[in-house]
């Protein structure tokens, strides 16, 4: 488990050279009044703060109750529950992460209410949901990660050339915003524990590979989405 002191000299090493950076602008170019400095600065501790406390309850809360719970799905004799579970949770993850929900909304007010925020939101949900289902099937068959993730982004460079223009550059965004704190501490931590679980298993191997999943999932089900949207259209 990380303490807390060394956890503050991370978040102090990743924010120093921001802070250089602005005291530099701030002296020899931009001279902001001083309120307006420090305001920043109270941002910038008001950062470090959050930082220090997400970090702490993802080494000591997150990371190790996923493990866990992985494990003990991974024990289970009937491995096929996996792949509900996994639908499941996959749902919950996304519905549930912050960043998907701000992009949600920035969609809808960008387009003046043309792109329902909670349609835009079940479609990143499910979308990831499937994902990590497939990387079930994965863990429980012991497919190669290469047989899901290339035929995966040709299908992607096929939705391209398919999508409505207005979808596409919406899906890579999402793909991003999806593999937020609850996807990457939760999710691949619960994963690397159910295929840490089975002795003929890798957990490096079966374990890793979901993020690039997940960030797939939101490309491919958004762009099919401008796909519908493009054919109701005409």
């Amino acid at each position: 488990m990380a303490g807390i002191t060394d956890i503050t000299i991370e978040v102090l090493e990743a924010l120093s050279p921001l802070v250089i950076f602005f005291i530099f602008f701030q002296l020899r170019y931009l001279k902001l009044p001083s309120f307006e400095v420090i305001k920043v600065l109270i941002g910038m501790l008001m950062t470090a703060v959050g930082m220090i406390l997400f970090l702490y309850g993802v080494y000591n809360g997150f990371f190790p109750i996923g493990f866990k719970i992985g494990e003990f799905f991974g024990s289970i004799e009937q491995m096929w529950i996996l792949i509900p579970i996994g639908f499941i949770l996959g749902f919950l993850a996304t519905f549930a992460e912050p960043a998907v929900r701000v992009l949600c909304y920035q969609i809808e007010k960008s387009s003046s209410g043309y792109i329902r925020s909670k349609l835009m939101l079940y479609t990143l949900s499910f979308g990831v949901a499937v994902f990590v289902a497939i990387a079930m099937v994965k863990i429980v068959y012991g497919i190669p990660f290469l047989y899901i993730i290339v035929p995966g982004y040709l299908l992607a460079l096929v939705l391209l050339w398919l999508s409505d223009k207005d979808f596409i550059g919406i899906a890579f965004d999402a793909g991003g915003v999806a593999t937020g704190p609850m996807a990457v501490t939760f999710l691949m931590s619960m994963v690397v524990g159910m295929a840490s679980s089975h002795s003929e298993r890798d957990a490096v191997v079966d374990g890793f590979g979901l993020i690039a999943m997940i960030a797939l999932a939101p490309i491919i089900f958004v762009m099919l989405l401008g796909i519908y949207v493009k054919y109701k259209r005409r």
